[in-house]
């Protein structure tokens, strides 16, 4: 695959599009001047500099990935150092170990966590919290929905942030994956956070 070289001033954001909560993401990275290309095919990978991995249903995204012929080129982009950020359920799908996933689940292995799906409960048990997330000087207001939740992450894993005892948001290398939607906040920090490592 050729990738298209970018000015250093005129990086593009690739938001995989899917299924789930893309637009959010488009339009908060719109927003702090970031420019973006929706990824549906593997030709649109050419353009971006970097991924976001939306929420949505982690197991629907996993078959998408599959039928659209995504999964091995991003999972060898991401393996080559492409900088990527899972929300949710893309959190989940870059995920080492997923220990309540479907047999035909497939992940990226792209960051050394365990994590369990739907972890607080059903829809109606979403819910809104403020964390501290490492470097900010203040609170950052998180929308967990259908949330899902690290259990386990290795010693090469950088913990930014927990909510009670779990992690809710961590780095490892080009890999940044939050348990939340930070696209459902008016608060672009960690956006802004993604696009500096880029």
């Amino acid at each position: 695959m050729v990738r298209v070289s970018q000015s250093k001033s005129a990086k593009v954001v690739g938001v995989l599009a899917l299924q789930g909560a893309f637009s959010s993401h488009t339009k908060v990275l719109d927003s702090i001047g970031v420019s973006t290309q929706e990824v549906r095919t593997p030709q649109d990978l050419a353009s971006v500099d970097a991924l976001v991995m939306p929420g949505g249903e982690s197991t629907t995204m996993s078959q998408l990935l599959e039928s659209s012929e995504l999964f091995e080129p991003i999972k060898k982009l991401i393996h080559e150092g492409l900088p990527v950020f899972g929300t949710c359920a893309g959190m989940i799908l870059l995920a080492s170990k997923i220990i309540d996933g479907r047999d035909d689940q497939v992940s990226f292995g792209a960051i050394n966590i365990e994590v369990q799906r739907n972890a607080y409960g059903r829809q109606i048990d979403s819910f809104e919290a403020d964390i501290n997330v490492e470097s900010f000087d203040s609170p950052f207001h998180a929308v967990f929905i259908r949330a899902p939740r690290i259990v386990k992450a290795d010693g090469s894993v950088e913990i930014l942030a927990e909510f009670g005892d779990d992690i809710v948001l961590a780095k490892q290398k080009n890999v940044l994956v939050a348990s939340f939607h930070p696209e459902l906040s008016h608060d672009k920090r960690i956006h802004e956070m993604f696009v500096k490592e880029i």
